[in-house]
Formats: C-alpha cells, structure tokens, sequence
C-alpha cells in the first residue's frame, strides 16, 4: 500500500498562511491568539523543514518569497478543504444529516416515497440516500447507515432484521385485459419478463423454477426480457410488456395503485430479507436511532398490512 508523505507540523502550516494574507507577524499572531515570537519560530520551523525561505523583509515590511507564493494558493485550498471535512464531520455528529447506502430499486420502490414522513417527524436531520449495489465500507465514515438484502450475516457489525421478502407475478390491467390469465399455464400466450438482478439467493425463484413447482409444462420460462434491477422489470411490467416475477415488496406501491395486478394471488417465500446495517459507533448517533427507530415501525406496518391482505385473500 502506498504511503503517504509526511506533512511538515499543522501549526507552522497555519502560521504561515496567516502571516503570508497579512504580511504582518503580529497580526497574524492576534487572529491565531499566540505571541508574535511563536508565529515568527513556527514559520522558522516551516522554512527548516522545506528547506527555503518564505518571506524577505524589507524596509516596507515583509514579501513572499517565490516558493512561497507558488505554495501558497495550494496551501489555501487546502485548509479550504479541511474546514469543509470538519463542517461535514460536525453535521454528522450534530445530528443535521444522515448518509444512508441502499441498494437503487428498494430505494426508488420502497424507500424514497416513505421519506417524506420521516422529514416531518425530524425537520432537523439531512437524509443523504447513496443508492448502489456495492458493498459499503463503513471505514470511510461517509455511510451512517446501509439496508441491505440478503441472508443476514454481516460480520463486526450491527443487524437488524427489516422485513421478509415474497416474489409474485404481477401484470399491468390493460394486458390482462387483452389476455387473460386464467391459470398458469396461459402465460405460454405471454411475454416473461425477468428479474436478474445480482441476488445470489437460491430460494429465490426464476420463471423456470416457479413454472415447475406447480407442473406446467409448454411455457419456455428462459425467454424474454432480463432486467438488472427489480424496479426495472417492475417497470417493464406496469408498461404493459409482459408479466413480471416480482419482489413484493418493490412492487406492492404498484399493486396498490391498480397499476399491477397479481392474475394467480400466489406469492412464493424466499430465505433473503431486508436488513439495517450500519458499525456499532454509529448506532449511537441521534439522526441514527431515529431513522431506525422511523424505518422498523414502517417496515411493520408494511408486513402487518400484507398479512391482511394475504388473510383476506386466502393466501
């Protein structure tokens, strides 16, 4: 690994961009709140260290030498950008923002339209969604907190198990309308549209698995459209392109807007869930516990309300 270089002392550093905006020691010393003689060892320490002088004193007062000039605008910026750093570490300790890592399709089919309710409840807290697949490297300190689908385990750090996930084939009105889905098998008169997004989860059916479990023969279920996103063959499915095998929970908005319809009422249980994730330290954060705090009651509210559903269906 690569390593960095060793920075001459911050105080000198600081001194010298001081005094170099004045081109006065002593008033570079009032707005540092030391004594003239330590701001003047501090830039001879700095000029030790870089081996050159900085400054050339004349009759009318001090100039900059060369080097010093050309450094100086670099050096600037430079305590530009670790005030900006401090500013964001202070926010995020101060409880004004929350970065949150999600994977995209739960964030734009699940999370995203919940937030608002969340603002409401704390106007005070900045939510930050950072929407991707990768893994997060909490080591970085820019991710607060992350959900995750998966199977749970996430060694060193803290889970929370969110809610479970079904998949259910689900179609737009305006194509069950034009062709009817009595049963099963008239999907062969049907475009299959196909979630291959990069979950590795066995448990979890694809269009050929589910098509045998319950033993219908004459659909080819490898044909058709593949999507890298659940919210993408969601999409593709209120578009009226197909019939889509979808998670539930990514598609339930839809379903209840009368944009999808689920023709069979079968829904099929896969060992992945939806997990809170995020290194014990954070979870200390206020803007932390009340997210997660606001994120469970939802995410019960959710299940409780599809288990009525379910009841109520017969499922």
């Amino acid at each position: 690994m690569e390593q960095r270089r060793r920075l001459p002392p911050l105080n000198a550093l600081r001194a010298f961009e001081a005094a170099a905006r004045h081109l006065n020691f002593s008033r570079a010393a009032d707005e540092l709140s030391v004594t003239p003689g330590a701001v003047s060892q501090q830039i001879q320490n700095l000029e030790d260290y870089v081996g050159v002088a900085l400054f050339k004193r004349t009759p009318k007062g001090l100039l900059l030498t060369d080097p010093a000039q050309i450094a100086l605008p670099a050096l600037r910026e430079a305590f530009d950008r670790l005030a900006e750093a401090a500013s964001m570490l202070t926010a995020a300790v101060d409880g004004r923002r929350l970065t949150v890592s999600v994977a995209p399709s739960f964030a734009a089919k699940w999370l995203v339209p919940r937030l608002g309710q969340f603002e409401i409840l704390h106007p005070q807290v900045d939510v930050w969604i950072s929407a991707g697949m990768e893994l997060v490297d909490f080591n970085s300190g820019e991710i607060d907190i992350a959900i995750r689908y998966g199977a749970g385990r996430y060694p060193g750090l803290e889970v929370v198990r969110l809610m479970q996930e079904t998949v259910v084939p689900v179609v737009s009105p305006a194509l069950l309308e034009s062709q009817p889905l009595n049963d099963p098998a008239d999907l062969a008169n049907h475009i299959l549209l196909h979630d291959g997004s990069p979950d590795a989860d066995e448990s979890c059916p694809d269009w050929t698995m589910w098509l045998a479990a319950r033993g219908v023969r004459g659909v080819d279920g490898t044909r058709g459209p593949r999507f890298n996103q659940s919210s993408l063959v969601i999409e593709a499915a209120v578009g009226g392109r197909g019939v889509a095998l979808a998670k539930r929970a990514l598609a339930q908005a839809d379903l209840d807007a009368g944009r999808l319809v689920s023709p069979f009422q079968i829904t099929t249980a896969v060992d992945f869930a939806y997990y809170l994730v995020h290194p014990k330290p954070k979870g200390r954060l206020p803007q932390v516990k009340a997210f997660m705090t606001w994120l469970i009651a939802e995410a019960e509210a959710h299940e409780a309300m599809l288990a009525t559903m379910d009841n109520g269906a017969g499922i």
